[in-house]
């Protein structure tokens, strides 16, 4: 019998996007009884000082805490680490060297994803729309990711990212303040602006828009990073 592997969650960033991915977990391993599923450890930190604020703005870094939880993680014995933050994975390569398990990188894995499609049947240059966190735009991310795959990335105006995808995200009414109405709205919005500048995918690139965006809302294919991240976490814990 083959051993099946932990899983760490990373998360509180926010709790609802971390509640998402252990969804999305359990959705994507096969299983016909409570045995087949996959032991999953979960840290959730919401006192985690915000990604965007700091890459942004200079303000307090979520390193410290970062390091900290994956190492809480590795001692409760996990076998590897999700992060469900796309912005957090700036800081990978500096939580990498305090633990000896490895943290699956979710921006490498959805260019990957992506890129295996187009291989599959999408001829050309695919345009890909990110919707993401300030911080994930202006680290380029998932741009320098996707151009790796010779995948052309499509990112908001500046006052797109901030008046649509900020907005529904961090917004009074936002995402992390519990609504989902309005934000929807909005991302919507911005997704079919960057369709209307030839995005033939769009990534929901923020953890927290896959709780309100869905892939009947646009006119594109939508890629859930976390789906893809969750996919790839089921099959190396089962070895599949």
């Amino acid at each position: 019998m083959k051993k099946i592997k932990s899983i760490g969650i990373l998360g509180g960033m926010g709790p609802e996007a971390t509640l998402h991915l252990f969804n999305l977990i359990i959705k994507n391993t096969p299983a016909s009884k409570d045995q087949d599923h996959i032991p999953v450890i979960i840290y959730n930190n919401p006192l985690i000082p915000d990604r965007t604020m700091h890459i942004v703005y200079n303000e307090e870094s979520p390193l410290p805490l970062l390091i900290e939880g994956a190492q809480k993680l590795e001692r409760a014995g996990a076998d590897m680490i999700l992060i469900a933050c796309n912005t957090a994975h700036y800081y990978i390569k500096e939580i990498e060297p305090h633990i000896s398990i490895p943290i699956l990188d979710m921006i490498a894995l959805t260019s990957q994803f992506i890129s295996g499609k187009r291989d599959a049947g999408i001829t050309g240059r695919i345009k890909v729309g990110i919707l993401a966190t300030t911080g994930t735009i202006n680290t380029s991310l998932y741009q320098r990711s996707l151009l790796d795959y010779d995948i052309e990335p499509v990112i908001p105006t500046p006052r797109e990212q901030q008046e649509l995808v900020m907005e529904a995200v961090y917004g009074k009414k936002g995402i992390k303040a519990g609504f989902k109405r309005a934000p929807k709205q909005l991302i919507i919005k911005a997704a079919k602006l960057l369709i209307e500048r030839g995005a033939d995918v769009i990534i929901a690139g923020c953890t927290e828009i896959p709780i309100v965006l869905l892939g009947s809302d646009i006119e594109a294919v939508l890629v859930n990073s976390m789906e893809v991240l969750a996919k790839e976490a089921v099959k190396r814990a089962k070895n599949i």
